[in-house]
């Protein structure tokens, strides 16, 4: 949007953000509960398709950096005059304490400084109280990232019947105790390799159309956890610590590859990297650096959650 594009009250952004959000976000159910200029509250009820394990029943730690992500945004836009095209350009998520099973998760935006043309925000993610954290995130966002306005153009991603929340059964696979990951279309190649096939679930902004920042997220901490979990030969999965994702461009509609690779290992922390691709290998859409907990042979699941 131009500079002359007229400034919107808070509330009328806000019924423009309940109309037309992400289309994942929508699908999932993500919700805006309460708002102020540069703030947002949401919650996302709780669903068997968000588990990330299981064995334990708690949510997949991308489900956590999908709320986070989008939550963020929101904050962005209510910091604006008006309405323009945004886009994340780097989220760090620390996981502080794994959610507990079955209910609601909820989060809380605050967009603190705006420039011309980046926005930074800080967030947390949360059950029952805020002071009782799950997850807090930074992020950056590009301001007038493109051409598209999410809340007043025509999206070309749409659905006249949204999809079941449905995992596709993988009884002897390697994500067969991942309902999200399994959700989201993620499955392991021939070779080894993790590949996300493209979905229009998956979509975010519905006008370009372009990947959600959040399912990118996921993908690339998912496929961390497997190459981990397969490299180093653990009984159980490891769990994510913390993370930081860069988005270097947008994730066009088409299936999406990933390449992680272990960049140090200790006896209780492994550091690793990993990106995400879609055409060329060459041209990272995103990519990924953080820490993973090891758990100690013969750890029970039920004690620690994979996904935090």
């Amino acid at each position: 949007m131009s500079s002359s594009d007229p400034a919107l009250a808070v509330e009328q952004k806000a019924n423009l953000i309940k109309l037309r959000r992400s289309v994942h976000g929508g699908l999932i159910g993500l919700q805006l509960d309460r708002y102020a200029p540069g703030e947002a509250w949401s919650s996302l009820p709780y669903h068997p398709v968000f588990v990330g394990d299981t064995r334990t029943g708690v949510i997949h730690g991308g489900v956590v950096t999908l709320m986070l992500d989008e939550s963020c945004g929101m904050a962005v836009q209510f910091a604006l005059q008006s309405t323009q095209a945004i886009a994340t350009l780097d989220l760090r998520i620390d996981y502080l304490r794994p959610a507990t099973p079955g209910q609601a998760i909820r989060a809380h935006a605050h967009c603190y400084h705006v420039t011309r043309s980046i926005a930074f925000v800080r967030a947390t993610a949360y059950q029952d109280d805020e002071s009782d954290p799950i997850a807090s995130a930074t992020a950056m966002f590009m301001i007038g990232a493109n051409r598209t306005d999410m809340l007043r153009q025509e999206p070309k991603v749409k659905f006249d019947t949204p999809p079941p929340l449905v995992a596709p059964d993988d009884d002897d696979g390697p994500l067969a105790i991942s309902p999200y990951a399994r959700f989201l279309g993620i499955r392991v190649d021939e070779h080894a390799n993790t590949v996300m096939p493209y979905d229009p679930k998956q979509i975010g902004n519905p006008i370009l159309p372009a990947l959600h920042g959040g399912v990118i997220g996921a993908f690339l901490e998912t496929a961390s956890i497997l190459k981990v979990h397969r490299e180093i030969g653990l009984a159980a999965a490891p769990k994510p610590i913390g993370l930081t994702v860069n988005y270097l461009r947008s994730g066009r509609p088409i299936d999406t590859f990933s390449k992680v690779s272990i960049v140090k290992q200790g006896r209780r922390v492994v550091a690793f990297e990993a990106q995400a691709y879609q055409s060329d290998p060459d041209k990272p859409i995103a990519s990924c650096y953080g820490h993973f907990k090891l758990r100690p042979h013969g750890d029970s699941a039920s004690t620690e959650s994979a996904e935090s």
